[in-house]
């Protein structure tokens, strides 16, 4: 069978949803049909131009942001060569019929670097999400309805991911590479974490379609704190990729507007019960409070976090443990644990793949969890995660997942 010959210009054109492409200096290479017909734009309106020029803010407005978050999220796309995932924002828009007249607008945008051959940044995919009327209909962020913009932003990203799960539920041929490349666009790229070195790895299972819904995700707080969640779909193959997909984006936005990871994931948990496949989900979060030198976490039937201290000292962070994702007949609060950390500590998240086999007890798993992790305590925590998994994956493959997350605290 013959490879097809693909138009991708038509297949940019045609894509579903806000795409443009902008140079590294900002100024608009390309947009597909959706961003010209939604932003009220033609082609030769956007196309050589400087965004801000085409899209200015709103003079109006003196609270007005958008612009500021928009330049500053892309700069670190280009500056990083990493994607970036702006937080819901307003920015309002001209009337190109009427001058003088702005159009109130919500996006939720995503941008992300596409690489020269020699690793540096040449465009930047700008894809944004258009959610005004989710947030008319829930209550824009004026009303200082926190529970609003978190419905907006949990219904804007089940929305968009489950176009992609309904898409890729029909793909047959090819299911292992297709759930593969889902799982890595879903999963943010390493990198620091502010200031502290961090390290992620994902280990698909052996075999032909076993393929998980394991994930991870770190995502930055207000205050210059950090999140970090690691969570496990039931099930395998292309099906659990997508609706970890799902879940994973629901959480990072649940983080961002919860007070603490307990109602993060009560947040979690609620949306949990309207997707397919979400069922028994296991998931753990941790916030973690640079000031205070305090991790709090919360644990929806996961595997415990361990915290290795300098010294050698393992401890998990067992302390806030309650059953799996939609598996209550009825909603209930979520607990949540404090615990102390001591500068130059590491805090390891994982799935059960690194530490759960099936002829031993899992706290044989954890117990060698934490001999390794004594063991390789003042490495650096890229070489750390490959310790890790050289020390307790078995040497043939493992028949499931594994996701990894080491932070140097």
């Amino acid at each position: 069978m013959r490879n097809p010959q693909i138009d991708y210009a038509a297949v940019f054109r045609a894509l579903p949803g806000m795409v443009a492409l902008l140079t590294p200096e900002l100024v608009y290479a390309d947009a597909n049909d959706d961003f010209l017909r939604l932003a009220g734009r033609t082609r030769e309106q956007l196309l050589g131009r400087y965004i801000f020029d085409v899209f200015p803010e709103n003079p109006n407005d003196p609270a007005a942001a958008g612009r500021r978050e928009t330049e500053a999220s892309m700069l670190r796309t280009v500056a990083t060569g990493e994607r970036d995932t702006m937080a819901l924002l307003r920015y309002d828009i001209e009337d190109p019929e009427r001058p003088g007249h702005w159009q109130e607008h919500y996006w939720s945008p995503v941008n992300a670097p596409v690489l020269g051959p020699d690793g540096q940044v040449v465009l930047i995919v700008h894809r944004v999400e258009e959610v005004t009327e989710l947030i008319r209909v829930f209550g824009g962020p004026g009303d200082d309805s926190r529970a609003r913009v978190l419905e907006a932003e949990l219904y804007t990203r089940a929305r968009e991911l489950q176009e992609v799960n309904e898409r890729l539920r029909r793909a047959h041929a090819h299911e292992r590479e297709v759930a593969l490349a889902l799982q890595a666009a879903m999963l943010p790229a390493p990198g620091p974490a502010g200031e502290h070195a961090a390290a992620v790895r994902y280990r698909p299972a052996v075999g032909a379609l076993n393929v998980c819904g394991d994930w991870y995700d770190l995502v930055d707080l207000p205050g210059g704190n950090l999140a970090i969640a690691v969570g496990d779909v039931v099930g395998h193959g292309l099906a659990a990729a997508c609706t970890m997909g799902q879940l994973r984006s629901a959480l990072s936005a649940a983080c961002r507007v919860a007070d603490g990871p307990a109602q993060a994931l009560e947040a979690l948990g609620l949306y949990a019960r309207f997707v397919e496949g979400a069922e028994a989900t296991t998931v753990v979060t941790t916030f973690i409070d640079w000031d205070s030198h305090t991790i709090t976490y919360s644990c929806a039937g996961h595997p415990p976090p361990a915290l290795v201290d300098p010294d050698g000292t393992v401890t998990f962070l067992d302390r806030a443990t309650d059953p799996p994702l939609a598996t209550r007949p009825e909603h209930l609060p979520r607990p949540q644990a404090h615990l102390p950390f001591t500068e130059g500590s590491t805090l390891v998240l994982y799935t059960d793949g690194l530490v759960e086999r099936r002829t031993e007890d899992i706290d044989t798993g954890l117990a060698r969890l934490a001999g390794s992790l004594a063991h390789h305590r003042h490495a650096a925590p890229e070489t750390l995660a490959e310790a890790l998994l050289t020390d307790l994956l078995p040497p043939t493959g493992d028949t499931d997942d594994t996701a990894l997350v080491v932070l140097r605290l």
